[in-house]
């Protein structure tokens, strides 16, 4: 009681030490699912709208869609669970700048290789994956304090979904153009397999590949690329490998498995062979379970590397 206060008289209260505000902005919870939500609706109003129309003046706003909407679902979910004290301007430096240097990189140096083959897509893929963590150390280069697994596989992730939405964006805009006019079925087509198979692409091979680069980050920021890092990026690119080839893989054993001869290997150049009948139904089943196969292995590797990180778990 202060003095010169009568008997009595409630106490006054004392507020207590303010916390600081954080030093992340709030972004409200469960942002990433109303964006999922609300950019899917608005996808499938702009699909219908196009299709009944046939105008082609919604094209590009349902290319951006399909190819954004689940990398940028992703990339919200990341940062709130996981990424809120790396800031927001390098999450987004690493979705559209090393995205976009990752696609540029990566469209440069697998220029030459056209031929589908085996080689080409393990080329392919260890080209690609060095190009996207060459894009990660070169925007991370002004940025030492940020090192460490769980930093790595929430940037590689990011960089990895800006890759992939580009390249969605890329594909779908080359489906849509056919001698005949506007592929709208195609476009529709491609936009739905490649939307519900990002997760477990590009996003999840460079999350890897980033954990084993900041992993090994010197304090003063300099990066020791060695044997771990040179190791998860021929990890990635064999997994980046095995995603492309396995339609061709599955047509292989389709032809194996049907005594089709010559007919049934996977050709260097050319076209592929076409399985007919009750074949359709194996070469489904062999594509569906050779992708399944490949994201389980990717998802395994990415949660195994969380785990032995114990500031994944003590994230604010």
């Amino acid at each position: 009681m202060t003095q010169n206060q009568p008997p009595g008289t409630p106490r006054a209260r004392i507020p207590g030490p303010q916390q600081p505000p954080p030093p992340y902005p709030r972004i409200p919870a469960g942002l990433w699912k109303r964006c999922l939500v609300t950019g899917a609706a608005l996808w499938t109003l702009t699909a219908v709208v196009t299709y009944a129309t046939r105008d082609v003046t919604p094209l590009p706003t349902l290319i951006l869609l399909g190819g954004f909407l689940v990398p940028v679902a992703f990339v919200l979910w990341a940062y709130e669970r996981h990424g809120r004290d790396l800031g927001t301007s390098t999450l987004l430096g690493c979705f559209l700048a090393g995205g976009a240097l990752g696609a540029v990189g990566a469209s440069v140096t697998v220029y030459q290789l056209t031929r589908p083959s085996t080689g080409t897509f393990v080329w392919a893929g260890l080209a690609e994956e060095a190009v996207k963590l060459g894009a990660l150390m070169f925007l991370l280069r002004r940025h030492p304090r940020i090192r460490g697994p769980r930093a790595g596989l929430v940037l590689g992730a990011t960089l990895g979904f800006g890759f992939a939405a580009l390249e969605s964006a890329g594909h779908a805009f080359e489906a849509a153009l056919s001698l005949q006019g506007v592929g709208l079925r195609t476009l529709l087509e491609t936009e739905t397999l490649r939307g519900a198979l990002t997760p477990f692409g590009h996003g999840l091979w460079t999350a890897v590949t980033g954990a084993a680069l900041l992993a090994r980050r010197r304090p003063d920021g300099r990066f020791r690329p060695g044997v771990q890092v040179a190791g998860a990026c021929l990890g990635a690119s064999l997994l980046h490998a095995l995603w492309d080839s396995t339609h061709g893989i599955a047509l292989w054993l389709v032809g194996r498995l049907g005594h089709a001869g010559p007919a049934g290997t996977l050709p260097d150049r050319g076209g592929l062979p076409r399985p007919t009948g009750g074949q359709d139904h194996l070469l489904a089943l062999l594509s569906v379970g050779g992708l399944f196969l490949v994201a389980l292995a990717g998802l395994v590797w990415a949660r195994s590397l969380a785990h032995r990180d114990t500031a994944w778990r003590n994230t604010p």
